[in-house]
């Protein structure tokens, strides 16, 4: 699932390649996708991510939010070729960005106005010490405070396992049992590692690709993620996998307390 980085980077992307383009038509493939009749004719004017959603700013005052989900990616074309797997065009003066998704849980919307998350992300206006009130007595398991939406923006499963493992913060413990000093490297570290994935162009495991079609660089940089039975870079020990959630959960028995 494309999580922070993986938005990110389409983002980043979009931003340099859609601005003042106009919008002539959008054309739906898909039954599951609702149609809408709002954009023809609206000039682009910024592209915003916000959580793991992509806003589309539009000179009409609304926007096209699109949301991912499990397998959704965007692709750039100068030509009207359609690729496998695309659900849904927007065509604009000078190409066209299509919507591909495989499992089809995508969402694409026209809302009044772009959403507001600012306070949830940790690039945005987290309050660091607020966040710590409102979570650090909680007795849900670290990882999944990490994952919650509500909570602080744009991390799953990869990130949150990558993140745990380099702060060294077990990811059954509960939130309520973590010090200052662990908060501290957790905020940390979660800053570092997605800085570094976006830098990478996000992670391609399996369907993750760019704006342009390409694999991003981040998997060459994962120490535990999709790793159980391989040494931990750390400390040698094998790395473990447990089921969190309904998700697969990889960790250093060793490394992470």
């Amino acid at each position: 699932m494309p999580e922070l980085p993986e938005v990110e980077t389409l983002c980043r992307q979009l931003r340099k390649t859609i601005p003042g383009r106009t919008i002539l038509k959008d054309e739906v493939y898909d039954s599951k996708l609702s149609r809408f009749k709002e954009v023809r004719g609206a000039k682009v004017l910024d592209v915003r991510r916000r959580g793991k959603t992509i806003a589309i700013e539009l000179d009409s005052g609304r926007t096209i939010l699109i949301h991912l989900r499990m397998t959704g990616r965007l692709l750039w074309r100068t030509t009207s070729e359609k690729p496998q797997y695309a659900r849904w065009k927007l065509a604009l003066d000078g190409g066209n960005i299509f919507l591909v998704d495989p499992r089809r849980f995508a969402t694409v919307q026209v809302a009044a106005e772009c959403p507001k998350t600012a306070e949830r992300e940790i690039f945005g206006d987290l309050d660091i010490k607020k966040f710590i009130e409102l979570h650090g007595r909680r007795k849900t398991r670290i990882k999944s405070l990490l994952m919650d939406q509500k909570a602080i923006s744009g991390i799953g499963n990869i990130y949150a396992c990558e993140i745990l493992h380099r702060a060294g913060i077990h990811p059954e413990r509960e939130a309520g049992a973590l010090t200052g000093s662990d908060w501290e490297k957790i905020l940390q570290t979660t800053k570092t590692v997605l800085k570094k994935a976006i830098a990478n162009r996000g992670t391609s495991i399996s369907d993750w690709r760019d704006l342009y079609g390409r694999k991003g660089d981040n998997q060459h940089e994962l120490t535990v993620y999709g790793k159980e039975g391989v040494a931990c870079p750390f400390c040698g020990v094998s790395i473990r996998r447990i089921r969190q959630s309904n998700r697969g959960t990889y960790f250093c028995p060793r490394c992470q307390k």
